[in-house]
């Protein structure tokens, strides 16, 4: 409506850096132009979503409505990147008209803004010869054809005119984030788990879904059920389109899902895991001779031998993002002449393997130890040498904890699992159902 000026952005962008730690969804700015301008803001995959307002507006509510525009930009464009976002900058234009009139929000509802967006995504898909890996002899189906690619969901979910119609998918995605913290005895001290089921629907007309969960599925202690190993959580909400009417004698999810993204299931289990923390550390942080500092990090996967992650990575540094994907540790507790020789020091490595890798980041005070691939089951260790002048035994008092960071695929710590997924009525056509686990971690911690 045009009541931030022109500087707006700037001051926005101002006030963000200059925040230091947490950054609070809501920030006001008095200037002599723009009295008393708000602005509040979510972050989704390294955007800012910002909405400015001199009024006094239900933060939550413009909240709500942020995360749910950075969900529509994603369903529509397949993917959420700044690149994203410049190549389909008229398509998001059109979609904020639609959402929004003179700063009051009309819908967000994908069923109905589905018949007024007409200008068609923009993608960018590189070719590769790893696509072909999944052909087969004359056009036979490989093993490889049944399993999704980790990209298949990343599409928009309206098809171009260009392309020979969509696929008519649906996904399910078991999500759960892991939190840990382990003593230095090895003694698991506590251990939180929230987890949730999104479904992504590519399919243009669906009346009902029916998701079945494991039957001795349970809500609580009180509520132990079935014959079998018992899968709890403590608390468990849903959407409120999810119909519940068999979920309490069968354990299965009805509802009518719309195109795009959505989440039908959140739950939650504290204190408690029913199968043992997937990594274990046993760290050994002496001094040698002269001023060296010895690091030694025996890693072992707990995992079954059939699973593995992909691309592990170590870490040793104060504090550093996690990206998705990897495996990391992290010493947050340095000792102040551990610090600031960091800035100076040379290190050598003793890898297990050739394949891995350990590279120095003195800016960040960071060494970096990355692994390719890490099967279940198996141990890796890696010696780290680090000169350190005037070191002392005192200093190495002060080094720890170790934090890691990590993502595994087809594994859910609370054992939830899918037995089916029904669509009715049947859909014409070849329609195609996937159903993904994955886990990754919160917060790791592990003691010395």
């Amino acid at each position: 409506r045009g009541e931030a000026g022109k500087d707006s952005i700037n001051m926005f962008y101002e006030m963000v850096t200059s925040l230091s730690g947490a950054q609070p969804p809501v920030v006001m700015v008095i200037s002599c132009r723009n009295k008393n301008l708000n602005f509040i803001h979510v972050r989704h995959s390294g955007l800012y979503w910002v909405v400015s307002t001199k009024d006094n507006p239900s933060p939550f509510t413009i909240i709500e409505f942020l995360n749910r525009l950075a969900a529509l930009t994603k369903d529509y464009c397949g993917s959420l990147s700044e690149k994203s976002v410049r190549m389909n900058f008229a398509l998001i234009y059109e979609l904020l008209d639609e959402m929004v009139d003179y700063g009051y929000i009309q819908t967000t509802s994908t069923d109905i803004l589905k018949n007024f967006i007409q200008t068609e995504a923009v993608t960018s898909k590189p070719f590769s010869l790893f696509d072909l890996s999944n052909v087969g002899l004359f056009g036979a189906e490989t093993q490889q054809s049944k399993v999704a690619p980790s990209a298949a969901a990343s599409r928009p979910i309206v098809a171009s005119h260009g392309e020979q119609g969509g696929k008519n998918e649906i996904f399910v995605d078991v999500v759960e984030r892991l939190s840990v913290v382990i003593g230095s005895n090895g003694v698991l001290m506590k251990a939180d788990v929230e987890g949730e089921i999104r479904v992504k629907c590519y399919l243009p007309t669906c009346s009902e879904m029916r998701i079945g969960l494991n039957e001795e599925f349970s809500i609580g202690k009180s509520q132990l059920r079935g014959y079998g190993a018992a899968v709890r959580v403590d608390e468990c909400s849903f959407h409120q389109a999810v119909k519940l009417d068999e979920f309490d004698t069968y354990r299965i999810l009805k509802v009518c899902p719309s195109q795009g993204e959505q989440t039908l299931m959140q739950y939650q289990l504290s204190d408690e895991l029913p199968c043992a923390p997937p990594f274990r550390l046993f760290p050994t942080v002496e001094k040698d001779y002269g001023s060296r500092l010895l690091i030694f990090l025996k890693l072992r996967c707990d995992l079954p031998p059939k699973r593995y992650v992909n691309d592990c990575r170590y870490k040793c540094l104060r504090h550093c993002a996690c990206p998705k994907g990897f495996l990391k540790l992290t010493f947050v507790g340095i000792s102040q002449t551990v610090a600031r020789a960091l800035l100076l020091f040379s290190l050598s490595q003793e890898l297990s393997s050739p394949e891995q890798s350990a590279e120095l980041q003195p800016r960040s005070k960071a060494v970096l130890w990355t692994i390719p691939r890490f099967p279940g089951g198996a141990q890796l260790s890696a010696v780290f040498k680090v000169e350190v002048p005037r070191l002392s035994s005192t200093s190495l008092l002060e080094v720890g904890p170790i934090s890691m960071s990590f993502e595994l695929p087809k594994y859910t710590c609370t054992g939830l699992q899918v037995r089916f997924l029904r669509l009715s009525p049947t859909q014409p056509g070849l329609s195609q159902r996937w159903v993904r686990y994955v886990t990754h971690s919160d917060s790791y911690t592990i003691r010395i």
